[in-house]
């Protein structure tokens, strides 16, 4: 159970209905009951265990099957399930969301969301993409925690037809959950992402996968004697691979073009190796450790011995606890 703080005001929301309760999902109920912003959570899973457990725990007052029947009254709509079922589910519950609503979701893309979910959208509901930049490797309803968004981004693409005055509603409560919040076009967020999110998981799955699959080191060496870096990318690829399928075939543009650049930088880095080019690699190291250095200053990580795992990190409004910073890459860890 998440420790209830005394709200401040009236809740901002009457029924917020989650569509998917992930780690996405029962975080934002985590830390909606914590600040006291709604009167109700209800939500909605395809899968009974799911529904259960969501109960059991006291994310939802009430679980549906169906979407349609979980969106119906609320006044918030929250789509966390992985974005590749963002279509069929806009399509199932257009007709439920109630004039005034506003429909958000968590997808790591944004374009493709716009896409797949606009054309199902009534008029009189304010349909705002968004995107909190947080998560561990874990999934499931019992995996959230009410702070996996304090000090985080959470980044907003209202589409043309959204009220200004619905986007600020919405940003209000990201800021409540403990977000810092930036608006953006959702093509300029799928590039940014790309890179600072969606690449360096894909790097992960495959530099994890070539350990696995090299003839001349066995499994049990690749774990027994794993150094701390090939601990990081065992971490990321551990995310949910449902998910990150979604990600990568809705933003392969911008993913594809992330790539090409860094099989390009991969190629200098290689050239400099191999002709022995010792101030140039001394320069790229140095490019790359000033990256982590502002990252730390901006209160995105802790300087803290090996990433802080373990260790209890206080500071300003920023600062994170291990537990949120835990299963981070650059950016977003998964999302359900």
């Amino acid at each position: 159970m998440s420790a209830a703080r005394a709200p401040a005001g009236p809740p901002m929301f009457e029924r917020i209905a989650l569509i998917g309760i992930g780690l996405i999902g029962s975080s934002i109920s985590h830390a909606v009951r914590r600040d006291g912003l709604a009167r109700e959570n209800v939500g909605s899973s395809a899968t009974a265990a799911t529904r259960e457990k969501a109960l059991q725990l006291g994310l939802v007052s009430r679980a549906f099957a169906s979407a349609a029947e979980a969106v119906e009254g609320a006044d918030l709509v929250i789509l966390c399930s992985p974005v590749g079922t963002y279509a069929r589910i806009a399509a199932e519950i257009g007709r439920s969301l109630r004039p005034g609503a506003i429909l958000t979701d968590v997808g790591s893309v944004k374009a493709a969301v716009v896409a797949d979910v606009a054309p199902h959208v009534p008029a009189g509901v304010d349909f705002i993409p968004g995107h909190p930049i947080a998560g561990t490797e874990q999934s499931g309803p019992e995996s959230g925690f009410a702070s996996l968004f304090d000090g985080r981004w959470c980044i907003l693409t209202p589409t043309p037809d959204a009220r200004g005055e619905a986007t600020e509603k919405l940003a209000a409560f990201w800021r409540g959950l403990g977000s810092n919040v930036e608006i953006m076009t959702p093509e300029h967020h799928d590039m940014v992402l790309a890179i600072t999110s969606h690449l360096p998981h894909l790097i992960a799955f495959n530099i994890v996968n070539t350990a696995a699959h090299l003839e001349r080191v066995t499994d049990s060496e690749a774990i027994k004697f794993s150094a701390g870096g090939f601990r990081d990318f065992t971490r990321i690829a551990a995310s949910d691979p449902t998910m990150w399928r979604d990600v990568f075939l809705n933003n392969k543009t911008a993913v594809l073009e992330m790539l090409g650049r860094f099989t390009e930088d991969l190629f200098h880095l290689q050239r400099a190796i191999r002709y022995g080019d010792g101030d140039e690699l001394f320069r790229m190291f140095e490019d790359a450790r000033a990256i982590r250095r502002g990252i730390i200053q901006a209160g995105q990580d802790t300087p803290a011995p090996d990433f802080g795992r373990g260790v209890p990190v206080t500071g300003g409004p920023n600062a994170l606890s291990s537990k949120s910073s835990e299963g981070q890459g650059l950016a977003p860890g998964p999302r359900t």
